[in-house]
């Protein structure tokens, strides 16, 4: 079944290659490289690189009074969110005078990136800036494209939304450029280096990371966004269609699924997707998602193989349009979140949910989380035993050091008893 489902396979392969020539680009040149970049991808020349206080400032005060209340709303919701996510610290005795304390540690400094170009994403600003504050993260430093429109400028929006957040430390810079400065540090624009790197972006945002990954943590590589709709014969194909055109709107390789065992609700809404996909504002691109080999109408037997599909297909947007939705939710088990019924619609994750927008794509919802506060926390195990407690296994560890022929280990616990 992974061998069947729609995917754009041959443009994650691609990205790959050039991705990691960016990023090496950027750790041999610094700015240099980053400038050149700048002129390349987003026609933009002698911009700041660090983006001056001022700047950020101007943005907060010319921000339309209804976007940053959305956006206060946004913030506190995904802030409760994300607290659930912080896990307690757990002590555990083992027996007398031995404990281990499970603890869980944030990382003290964090690169986000937030795309540009197509779209304007404050609310990523809020999906990726909120989870690493829950956690405790000390240092959080902010990416974004610069745009040609805006005198070479990261979009005042976003940076409105950094400024409610708190977060000065602001780049202009984009794509897979970006990923490699986060992990290799500028100095020309005093950028350090910074642990953990998250934010959505494109596949070449998604393969830079790959290509950094052994030298900071990331997130699930979230490229080009996914929906795949479960839906059963009782389903309105009208919301259907206008949530695969939703998703299909974000980028040209954006992929919009429907699976169904019901024959005329596919064709139904087969309709309902051509109509809507040529009066939205989008249509060009939304046209393109849509004929690509990512996108496709899957019918299937019966629900048990739909299940099965969507669990292989691990999307990164599932929603569920099936009568009984609530209860059939736990059989989905792969996905980067499950939208149940038809009055939860993706777009409603996107912004105001509450839950997270920066979710696995291409898959990795089979094995890989999507970002919370817990991306970027680092369980620790801390261990005390006294003497006594030691002496209870003193035999056990010797007798398992010897028998890996490791026999300092047995001698560091026996010097413990010695004289």
């Amino acid at each position: 079944m992974l061998a069947a489902v729609p995917r754009a396979t041959q443009a994650r392969a691609e990205a790959l290659d050039t991705a990691a020539r960016i990023v090496d680009d950027v750790r041999e040149r610094g700015a240099d490289a980053l400038r050149e970049q700048a002129e390349r991808f987003d026609r933009v020349t002698g911009h700041e690189i660090r983006v001056p206080a001022a700047h950020i400032a101007e943005a907060l005060e010319s921000l339309a009074p209804e976007v940053r209340a959305a956006l206060d709303e946004a913030i506190r919701r995904v802030r409760i969110a994300s607290a659930a996510q912080v896990p307690a610290p757990q002590i555990t005795d083992i027996g007398p005078g031995a404990r281990i304390t499970q603890r869980w540690q944030p990382v003290h400094r964090v690169g986000v990136y937030i795309p540009g170009g197509k779209a304007v994403y404050p609310s990523s600003v809020v999906m990726n800036v909120v989870p690493a504050q829950v956690a405790g993260v000390e240092q959080i430093a902010l990416a974004s494209p610069p745009q040609s429109d805006q005198d070479g400028r990261i979009h005042p929006t976003i940076l409105a939304a950094a400024a409610l957040l708190g977060v000065t430390e602001v780049y202009a810079m984009g794509g897979a450029g970006a990923i490699g400065a986060f992990a290799h540090g500028v100095p020309e624009v005093d950028l350090d280096p910074v642990d953990v790197v998250s934010g959505p972006g494109n596949n070449y945002v998604a393969s830079a990371k790959r290509a950094v990954a052994g030298v900071v943590g990331t997130d699930s590589e979230a490229g080009a966004t996914e929906i795949l709709v479960v839906a059963d014969a009782a389903a309105d194909p009208r919301l259907i269609a206008a949530d695969l055109v939703s998703q299909a709107e974000h980028d040209e390789q954006a992929s919009a699924v429907l699976v169904t065992d019901s024959a005329e609700l596919a064709e139904r809404v087969a309709v309902e997707v051509e109509e809507l996909a040529t009066k939205t504002r989008h249509a060009e691109r939304v046209g393109v998602a849509l004929a690509g080999p990512q996108s496709a109408i899957v019918l299937v037997d019966d629900r048990a193989m739909a299940t099965a599909f969507s669990n292989a297909y691990a999307p990164e947007h599932l929603e569920l349009h099936l009568a009984d939705a609530e209860e059939a939710a736990s059989a989905f088990t792969s996905a980067g979140a499950v939208f149940v019924g038809d009055q939860t619609p993706v777009s409603l994750g996107d912004y105001m949910a509450g839950s997270n927008h920066v979710l696995p794509t291409g898959g990795q919802a089979r094995y890989a989380p999507g970002l919370g506060a817990y991306t970027f926390l680092r369980p620790q195990q801390v261990i005390s035993y006294d003497h006594d407690a030691l002496a209870a296994v003193r035999a056990g560890v010797v007798a398992l050091a010897d028998t890996e022929v490791l026999p300092a280990h047995g001698e560091a616990i026996e010097a413990r008893f010695t004289a």
